[in-house]
């Protein structure tokens, strides 16, 4: 028969669909898999679709085998078995496991990359393929393996990694250029840069300020961009310290009226395989935002006095 004719599951497809009937949930077919449960589901779904037949009954706590599917199984239990005891097909000792992880840009470029050499030393066997979210998406890239995503609500399920607050920010140089500073209300004078991923309105309410959100200027989509328009003298930013520590302990920017704070929406890893590269890597990314968290509130107490990060 002419390969044309065929319908053929892609392999992920059928190692997904094979230990969702070993393991009766998708979580646990993914932690043996190495990914999440909900990238298993989609791709026995995928399946499905292509064969035109259901394979699994999710009707029940436990996933059950249809009788399509007890059939289908009997049928591409025996080859998979063929295909994994082939000597080439076994991960070598010496083989890195690639995993994807998807983040925001500025958390990216803020928290992750910094650190990524101690990623190596600690996880040599890890390939870690580092691709960035876009704002306000709804899920992640294709084959993602860990997501960390900022915003509300937070899933049920997710793990926080920070907690942050955010405090106006300027450049030294901007702030010799305009009128003392010296109360929230002086900041009319100066220009304020405005994103809609940080809005102004519950900082200024915190400050007493009954101002509206700032319409005028570029509204820029990306953090990073905003911290690197505050630096180059261009405006206030609203920032959270973690983020903007960098510029901070450079002395690109500094914090005006840090004593007031406003809570934002926290930074959150996605659930997840909890075994294997995928629970290393989550592991390790809870600790480096423990030390981001803990750098930026000591930055921020030599002007407060305060855990600013609590």
């Amino acid at each position: 028969m002419s390969i044309s004719r065929l319908r053929l599951p892609s392999l992920d497809g059928l190692l997904a669909f094979e230990a969702a009937a070993r393991y009766g949930t998708f979580e646990r077919a993914g932690e043996a898999l190495c990914i999440t449960g909900s990238a298993v589901a989609k791709r026995v779904a995928a399946v499905e679709q292509l064969l035109g037949i259901q394979l699994l009954d999710r009707s029940g706590r436990t996933l059950v085998l249809t009788d399509a599917g007890k059939d289908y199984l009997q049928q591409v239990a025996g080859p998979l078995r063929l295909l994994s005891a082939v000597p080439l097909h076994r991960l070598d000792d010496g083989r890195k496991q690639r995993l994807r992880l998807c983040a925001p840009p500025t958390f990216s470029r803020q928290i992750i990359a910094p650190r990524l050499d101690e990623l190596s030393d600690r996880y040599t066997s890890i390939e870690l393929e580092l691709v960035l979210s876009v704002p306000d998406t709804d899920s992640p890239p294709r084959d993602t393996d860990l997501w960390i995503r900022g915003g509300e609500p937070v899933e049920a399920g997710c793990t926080i990694l920070t907690r942050d607050r955010v405090t106006p920010l300027i450049a030294p140089s901007l702030l010799t250029r305009v009128e003392p500073l010296l109360k929230p209300a002086d900041m009319a004078s100066v220009r304020l840069l405005r994103t809609s991923l940080e809005p102004w309105t519950p900082w200024l309410r915190a400050a007493g300020l009954d101002w509206s959100e700032p319409d005028t200027g570029p509204r820029l989509m990306d953090l990073g961009l905003l911290l690197e328009a505050a630096a180059s003298g261009q405006g206030i930013a609203l920032g959270r310290p973690t983020l903007a520590l960098a510029w901070l302990e450079t002395g690109a920017l500094v914090p005006l009226f840090p004593d007031i704070a406003c809570p934002v929406p926290p930074y959150y890893l996605m659930p997840h395989a909890a075994q294997g590269a995928a629970a290393d890597i989550a592991a390790w990314l809870v600790d480096i935002c423990a030390r981001a968290n803990r750098a930026s509130s000591e930055y921020l107490s030599r002007f407060t006095g305060t855990d600013f990060a609590g």
